[in-house]
């Protein structure tokens, strides 16, 4: 039987869009603009330690500790350029502006393959659609670059909620949103803990896309998979 859905929820970042190039490669640009020579591999390793380091401290951009979603990106960026060797405070300054302001570009970001389509055809059947994400609040702009916000009814940034998945708040405030039962709700995502399994945790159902070289989880049944996006219409429609 056809699953009785009336809403999606949507994952962004590597779901839906990814990056066009690593994140090393756009603060290398970047250092070369300023007269700086510094590798990409080297900058998108300071910047995994940086992000990670950032994280921990102040989980969910510092929300709740006093931090904008902004300042705390700025320092992620200036971190990354120091810990790979730059410590000019007036051009790190200048640097991490400049790439806080260039991802909220559509220069920056593809379209995974499918996404277009599914998302238009999905809304020719009719379905609702949201996006639940742990981003922060550029993500509207992104998604009007990319031609993508007109799909969606709402966009529950993790920042705007106050909770990042996997917490099922996040989740509950996007049905809520929607207006829907769990069991009329599917999310859509390509992290198993953050969007398969927390949203299976609410009562929602749920779809993995696996991209080519990611492991299985044997706790997620072939049903539920999906190897692209242009899989999901299939398999709501069974």
């Amino acid at each position: 039987a056809m699953l009785r859905l009336r809403l999606l929820t949507w994952d962004v970042k590597d779901t839906l869009l990814r990056l066009r190039q690593p994140v090393g490669q756009s603060y290398s640009a970047e250092a070369q603009a300023h007269g700086l020579r510094v590798q990409p591999q080297a900058l998108s390793e300071a910047f995994r330690e940086a992000y990670g380091a950032q994280s921990r401290r102040f989980p969910n951009y510092g929300q709740g500790q006093g931090l904008s979603s902004r300042q705390w990106w700025l320092d992620v960026v200036q971190q990354t350029f120091r810990l790979a060797g730059v410590h000019e405070d007036g051009v790190l300054a200048l640097m991490a502006e400049n790439l806080y302001r260039d991802f909220c570009s559509a220069r920056n970001w593809e379209l995974l393959p499918g996404a277009a389509e599914t998302l238009s055809r999905c809304c020719q059947r009719g379905l609702h659609m949201g996006v639940v994400s742990n981003f922060d609040n550029r993500l509207e702009d992104i998604l009007a670059q990319c031609d993508l916000r007109r799909h969606f009814e709402f966009v529950l940034t993790s920042e705007a909620a106050g909770f990042a998945k996997p917490d099922r708040r996040i989740f509950e405030e996007a049905l809520r949103l929607g207006g829907v039962l769990p069991e009329q709700a599917a999310h859509i995502g390509d992290d198993y803990a953050r969007d398969y399994r927390a949203a299976r945790e609410v009562g929602m159902h749920s779809f993995l896309l696996r991209t080519a070289g990611q492991g299985g989880h044997p706790e997620v049944p072939p049903g539920h998979v999906l190897p692209t996006l242009s899989h999901l219409l299939a398999l709501i429609e069974k």
